[in-house]
């Protein structure tokens, strides 16, 4: 356990890489936890919101399973823990959820979250014991780099349709992402690295300037932070088991492994170390997180994208930044004041940073092509990624009676089916 939680101390040069078993000063790893709980503060809580669970359990098992996903990798993979959208599809399918309150079928949704969790962890069993060699042949880099991808493309949507109501909103999301582009081109040492952060609170800056003040648009309110107490446990939920629930809600694992295959590819080109040989810990870990979290009420978990882009933005890949993130979410979590003073940043300012973190996961996905040197003259991959794009970015979805698959699941089942039809074809060039 002392080894698990020892990482050595490095002061980098500006721009310099710090490796998963370094750290910055406690510190500027404080601030940068910070940050990363900013990146998948809005995701974690917006999935919830449309499923009808409540946001500070969300918040809270986020913090607990990437705590559990840590301990079960070994603190090697620098990854965080949060709501998974491809939930959102078959959780609404299950219960019936009409879109807004508390959903009445938590327990049942609840259910299949847990019996995907298992079956999750089955895979992830399964992997440890033969290797990975299967899943790569499943999902070789143009697979898993069109499924990262397409997740920020699918996500884009989000930001730019539902987080700016108004035109002066729309002027605001690029107010703010010209202020993290900002920050991260002009400026120096740490306060690039936590580009999001300081981008984030200039931006919120300039919105109250011309809201509270100057009346340009909704003012930001801080009524629900001074209402909220500091303290306060969240509404847990038991999951009860309903066959229906489970053959719609279980197959999401497939999507979860997909993802997570393709987050830890990217990790691994972007710190240079392989691995592979924790792929299927990784799996067992975000298995038991998602079990834990459907078993307390809150939403099916997933490895964060949104924070990968973060690292993809800063070099800094400490796992002792995700701890430190961990345990703030789970203070939040038992925390509505802190929860809500989060919730009060401007939903325009959200959206601008979404902006931003969902156009890295797309690039995150276009850097696993690249550091695996796909090569797109052969037809193989040019249209397995080209297709994967498509569906996943247009949200095309299938409808299997009550069961609808969703833009990110058609897009990740449509990729592998698609290498696994064509992958014999011979690989004819453009």
């Amino acid at each position: 356990m002392s080894s698990l939680l020892s990482w050595r101390e490095v002061r980098p040069a500006p721009g310099a890489v710090v490796a998963p078993d370094e750290r910055l000063p406690w510190p500027q790893t404080a601030a940068m936890g910070v940050q990363h709980v900013i990146a998948m503060f809005g995701a974690t809580v917006l999935a919830p919101i449309l499923m009808g669970f409540d946001p500070n359990v969300a918040i809270l098992m986020s913090g607990i399973g990437t705590l559990i996903f840590f301990f079960v990798v070994g603190g090697r993979v620098p990854s965080y823990l949060g709501s998974s959208f491809a939930f959102i599809g078959v959780v609404i399918a299950a219960t019936g959820y009409a879109g807004s309150g508390p959903n009445a079928n938590l327990g049942v949704a609840l259910g299949g979250i847990v019996a995907c969790g298992v079956l999750y962890t089955l895979i992830g069993l399964a992997v440890m014991a033969t290797g990975t060699k299967w899943i790569e042949t499943l999902m070789p880099p143009v697979v898993t780099g069109a499924v990262v991808a397409v997740i920020g493309l699918n996500l884009a949507g989000i930001p730019i349709k539902n987080m700016a109501p108004t035109p002066f909103d729309a002027w605001m999301q690029g107010v703010t992402f010209v202020c993290v582009a900002l920050v991260a081109v002009f400026t120096r040492g740490m306060t690039q690295r936590l580009l999001i952060l300081v981008g984030l609170i200039v931006a919120s800056v300039v919105y109250a300037v011309l809201t509270n003040g100057l009346g340009l648009g909704k003012p930001i309110d801080f009524s629900g932070v001074a209402r909220a107490a500091w303290f306060g446990a969240p509404t847990f939920a038991a999951p009860v088991f309903d066959a229906k629930a489970i053959l719609l809600i279980a197959p999401v694992a497939i999507i979860l492994v997909a993802e997570n295959l393709g987050h830890i590819k990217a990790v691994s080109a972007m710190t240079g170390r392989n691995l592979d040989p924790v792929m299927g810990r990784a799996f067992v870990g975000d298995g038991l997180a998602t079990i834990a979290s459907g078993a307390s009420g809150g939403t099916g978990v997933t490895t964060y994208a949104e924070n990968i882009g973060v690292m993809a933005a800063t070099r800094i890949y400490s796992t002792a930044i995700f701890v430190v993130a961990a345990l703030i979410a789970i203070a939040l979590g038992f925390s509505p004041k802190f929860g809500a003073l989060i919730q009060a940043i401007p939903l325009a300012v959200m959206g601008g940073v979404s902006i931003v973190v969902f156009g890295l996961i797309a690039v995150a996905g276009a850097k696993i092509w690249v550091d695996n040197r796909v090569d797109f003259s052969d037809n193989r991959n040019l249209v397995v990624a080209a297709i994967t794009l498509v569906l996943g970015t247009g949200d095309y979805t299938l409808k299997f009676g009550d069961f609808a698959l969703g833009g990110i699941g058609t897009a990740t089942f449509g990729a592998i089916a698609l290498w696994a039809l064509l992958r014999r074809g011979g690989g004819a060039k453009t």
